[in-house]
């Protein structure tokens, strides 16, 4: 494998953890790149995503950012469904093309749904219905891929004006951590669990760049232009692969 790949993962976790997220897209790029097998990249990527969003949110924290009341209305429903997305056994070419347009739709979001006036948004209470409906979908989705669903969660708050960025970034967090141990529970149980030796090396590098990128995004940054970049990375990724794929 790769050497480039020890690089690539705290990078990676690094830029997503400065905005709440566990980096599981990111992961599963980068795993996709080097020709890992689907279930490997699943496993890692969920654990990644505990260790790297569970950094982030213990940052995010401590600084003041968590709303309990805009967390537990998506809790609900996305627990459970990660575990039964999780539990399922998906062929690789399936996999595939679910892991790479959840990335093309990640990669939209970035870059063109980043404003730099999300932090003035006024907040208003969430719509338990809404919270219900988009934690089933966005928990199965998540389960079933191998992310925390942070990332698709993040922008909904911000653009349903129930946060601010900061809060929704702590939320995130705390529902990427969650939804993420659901899901790899349900690929335990489900038999799809999976993980190689070159996976476990990658964990401590993972948790040191989220120790920094996490400390940076609640204290110092505006995630704006953090997230931007990420959406560039991300559509260079995709870009190729569907490319690579409709020739």
């Amino acid at each position: 494998m790769s050497p480039l790949l020890y690089l690539l993962i705290p990078l990676i976790a690094f830029l997503y953890a400065s905005v709440g997220f566990g980096g599981a897209t990111g992961y599963l790029a980068a795993m996709s790149f080097f020709g890992f097998p689907s279930q490997v990249m699943a496993s890692t990527a969920l654990v990644l995503n505990i260790l790297v969003a569970g950094t982030s949110f213990t940052s995010y924290y401590r600084a003041g950012h968590l709303r309990r009341e805009l967390l537990f209305p998506f809790l609900v429903s996305s627990v459970p469904a990660a575990f039964i997305g999780g539990n399922l056994n998906v062929t690789d070419h399936l996999y595939t093309i679910l892991l790479y347009s959840v990335l093309t739709c990640v990669a939209i979001r970035l870059v063109f749904f980043s404003k730099s006036q999300e932090e003035t948004r006024l907040s208003r209470p969430v719509a338990p219905g809404w919270a219900f409906a988009l934690g089933l979908g966005i928990g199965f989705l998540s389960g079933m891929v191998g992310i925390g669903g942070g990332i698709f969660l993040s922008p909904i708050i911000i653009f349903a004006r129930w946060g601010s960025s900061k809060q929704a970034s702590a939320v995130a967090a705390a529902f990427i951590v969650l939804n993420s141990i659901s899901g790899l529970l349900g690929r335990v149980f489900g038999g799809t669990f999976a993980l190689d030796s070159f996976s476990l090396y990658l964990l401590p590098l993972g948790v040191g760049g989220a120790l920094v990128g996490s400390y940076f995004g609640a204290q110092r940054l505006s995630g704006t232009n953090l997230r931007r970049m990420l959406g560039l990375v991300m559509s260079i990724v995709v870009t190729n692969f569907w490319q690579t794929y409709w020739r």
